[in-house]
């Protein structure tokens, strides 16, 4: 099923996406919130009516650098033994059709297409055969990188923290098999990044054992799984598309902040 966030005439609501043809997809509304029991309700709204907002609102973002090891080489690092972690915050958090600002602080702005997992249920110190117990669903993120200010700066919370520099979308897909999906990216129609998820060093169930040895984990939390090689500056202007096999494509535009 696929589960989108969305507003219309001035509510916000959870639908189950419906339909094959881009341009005829329409919206069940859900009664009450998907992290729960809930069920349809039978009343339908056409996508192209509604604004789709970030699928969910995480408590946090937990991201994980350098999982592909074409990526890692790219940028001179060493490819990590054990699962990297780092946080981009809830602010971060933008949705399909959102604009992603370009931060003043920065001259080198960066792509970086992810599969996101979502957390669907409180979890602490998951067990290897209990991981997809906690899973809700899977979307496109793209996690926007201030590059030279990465470089600079020991910590990365400016570099990956900043107001817009996590879009999330169109929607989450909670039926799917995510262990060779292809990612891909492009920039104005071009193509810039294209791998499988396959190629990761550490698999989704390496990454949340890991990270919830360490804290606990809320619904709409959502763990971002590094990028494939291929991550390349953005410009004023961009227009930059996120598609992952059997979920679907996030598109965000690059704007001049303020």
């Amino acid at each position: 099923m696929r589960i989108a966030r969305f507003s219309i005439d001035g509510n916000v609501a959870f639908g189950a996406v419906e339909g094959d043809k881009p341009d005829e997809l329409v919206l069940d509304i859900i009664k009450g919130i998907p992290f729960t029991e809930h069920e349809l309700s039978g009343t339908k709204v056409p996508l192209s009516k509604v604004r789709l907002l970030p699928p969910v609102l995480p408590s946090k973002v937990v991201a994980f650098g350098r999982n592909y090891a074409e990526h890692a080489r790219e940028l001179g690092h060493e490819v990590p033994d054990a699962p990297f972690a780092f946080f981009k915050p809830s602010t971060s958090v933008v949705g399909p059709g959102d604009d992603i600002q370009y931060p003043p602080f920065s001259e080198d702005l960066h792509h970086e297409a992810e599969l996101a997992v979502v957390i669907g249920r409180m979890c602490r110190e998951v067990p290897r055969e209990r991981v997809k117990d906690v899973i809700f669903g899977y979307t496109c993120a793209n996690d926007i990188t201030a590059r030279d200010v990465q470089k600079r700066e020991k910590q990365w919370a400016r570099a990956k923290g900043f107001d817009s520099a996590c879009p999330l979308g169109p929607w989450v897909e909670t039926d799917l098999d995510p262990g060779d999906l292809t990612i891909q990216l492009t920039v104005n129609g071009q193509q810039r990044q294209l791998g499988r998820t396959s190629e990761m060093i550490h698999s989704i169930e390496d990454l949340i054992v890991n990270i919830t040895e360490a804290m606990t984990l809320l619904p709409g939390d959502v763990i971002l799984t590094g990028t494939p090689a291929g991550v390349g500056p953005l410009a004023v202007g961009d227009e930059v598309s996120v598609s992952i096999e059997g979920i679907g494509t996030l598109t965000n535009k690059v704007v001049k902040r303020g």
